[in-house]
């Protein structure tokens, strides 16, 4: 088996021009054959050297959705979906019953159908569950899952990432987190399957990731290390995928995507272009005030008096070594305007990234009534966002919106029951017998304590993976108890009032935010500006 990337069809197209000049093919017939070779090279290499000015943020778990993604990529610029807790999310709508019928269109066109079949016939609920009843349990892969569990990552990557696609030719990229480890191959091999454009990765140091997508291209397996706290020295640790046996010999041509690196300096920057097991394609850099998980300030973590890390100097991104690396790079983090993007593309961006505006648009998966009460604290200049350096499990800052009603308000934190049944930011372990165990700071504490963890390890702990997926609608249901949401969001979420079509509008949609981002429009007034 081999694949066909864009390196090699532009190689074939040239060697097609070749053959037609030494072949006689009759004249008009050459002519035609080598100005259709030439139409290949040509648009190989304008593929190559088109990247979008945009980059919708990849914001888990299911925010940015395939609706959200679809609707970026109808208007040409780079749409996102997120790869965090996919398997979960896809259970979750289909015991909701498809109401759209979107996913049985997804599950039609998988590759291969009797795995397909397997999922819809265990998950799938006619009609919807009951309000009250919970969602079956699904736990994040283990470093030896079963085969049904795999099946169900590599399935759902492929819907998602099939459903953002459809109808439209615009890119369409995937974000994981490099510290949610179990999952990612799997993760790959379906968003590859369904033929994503782009892999976006941060939250760590994804070295391994480029290599993967190359084996993955040409039909080879591929293992990442696995990071085991107190593994001792020799032992190796790692997850593991074979193409060839997940389609038991029916391995697929698939096409390598473009793998951008999320950063936030260019020593990272350098290092991962340098020392990468493949071609890293370019690279996101990430400042301090985007949302979701921040990387830590430089120098060891100092809080100011409200408890937020103190970053400086050495935590901005030196933008001169990323020129100096030469492939494209976008810029991240409280870049939400037009003005912001004008000035990325002076400073040597292909442009920027964007997250927040998008997070709280009309097609994003957050919940409709969160978003108009986001919106709404907008148009009042009310809005406040902490970087809460303790509420992650990873031991990320995490930004955190305070909304009443959310894990944000200290008194609904301290009412939730501590459990962890998602798993996906649990941290693997070795056991006094040398196996690998699973803990997380967020579950509850004896547990943790028992397995070996640090008990100031757990204050302040938040569960990211439950709040994140009531935040979507998606809420799990425990004894008649829905779990609280969780809103995740960059500083810039002051600011996407200006994406309002008009002073009376509630919402606003990602045509109006590209638009505006684009289009760098005379400024509008605040809504409700005197009230201010």
């Amino acid at each position: 088996m081999f694949s066909v990337n864009r390196r090699h069809l532009a190689l074939i197209a040239e060697l097609y021009i070749v053959i037609c000049r030494f072949v006689d093919v009759g004249g008009h017939a050459q002519g035609n054959m080598v100005m259709a070779g030439q139409r290949a090279m040509k648009d190989a290499v304008r593929e190559q050297a088109n990247y979008p000015q945009l980059i919708q943020g990849g914001m888990g778990v299911a925010v940015s959705s395939w609706r959200l993604a679809r609707a970026v990529g109808c208007q040409g610029q780079l749409g996102v979906v997120s790869g965090t807790a996919l398997d979960t999310v896809l259970v979750r709508r289909l015991e909701l019953g498809d109401p759209d019928g979107e996913l049985k269109l997804a599950f039609d066109e998988f590759p291969f159908p009797k795995m397909a079949e397997r999922v819809w016939d265990k998950y799938f609920i006619d009609g919807g569950k009951d309000a009250d009843a919970p969602f079956s349990p699904v736990m994040a892969l283990t470093e030896r899952p079963k085969r049904e569990h795999v099946e169900r990552v590599v399935l759902a990557n492929f819907v998602e990432v099939f459903l953002a696609k459809r109808g439209h030719r615009g890119p369409i990229g995937i974000n994981l987190l490099e510290k949610i480890q179990t999952p990612t191959l799997a993760s790959l091999y379906g968003a590859m399957l369904a033929d994503v454009d782009y892999v976006l990765m941060g939250a760590g140091i994804p070295r391994a990731i480029p290599g993967v997508l190359d084996r993955f291209s040409d039909g080879e397996s591929a293992e990442l290390p696995l990071l085991v706290e107190g593994a001792e020295a020799g032992e190796h640790h790692c997850v593991a995928f074979s193409p060839e046996e997940f389609t038991e010999g029916e391995v697929p041509w698939l096409r390598r995507p473009r793998f951008l690196a999320i950063v936030s300096s260019g020593t990272l920057a350098t290092m991962l272009a340098r020392k990468s097991n493949g071609r890293v394609d370019g690279f996101i850099v990430e400042g301090h005030s985007a949302g979701g998980h921040n990387a830590p300030p430089r120098g060891g973590l100092k809080l100011d008096p409200n408890g937020e890390p103190i970053y400086g100097p050495r935590d901005e991104p030196e933008l001169a070594t990323f020129r100096e690396l030469g492939l494209p790079f976008w810029l991240a983090g409280t870049y939400g305007s037009a003005e912001h993007l004008n000035a990325a593309l002076k400073s040597g961006a292909a442009g920027i990234q964007v997250g927040t505006a998008f997070a709280f648009c009309e097609e994003s998966g957050i919940e409709p009534e969160l978003k108009r009460r986001v919106i709404a604290l907008s148009v009042a200049g009310q809005t406040d966002v902490r970087t809460d350096p303790a509420a992650s499990p990873t031991g990320f800052p995490f930004k955190v919106l305070a909304l009443s009603g959310s894990l944000s308000e200290q008194e609904v934190a301290e009412a939730r029951t501590r459990r962890c049944d998602l798993g996906y930011l649990r941290q693997a372990y070795r056991r006094p017998d040398g196996r690998i165990g699973w803990r997380c700071p967020g579950e509850p504490v004896e547990q943790y304590v028992r397995k070996g963890g640090q008990l100031t390890d757990t204050v302040g702990r938040k569960c990211i993976c439950n709040g994140l997926m009531s935040t979507v609608d998606l809420a799990q249901c425990h004894a008649g108890e829905l779990e609280p949401p969780i809103i995740t969001c960059g500083n810039d979420v002051a600011n996407i009032w200006r994406f309002l079509p008009t002073e009376k509008a509630s919402s606003y949609s990602a045509q109006d935010v590209i638009a505006r981002l684009l289009n760098s429009p005379i400024e509008v007034q605040a809504p409700l500006a005197s009230a201010r």
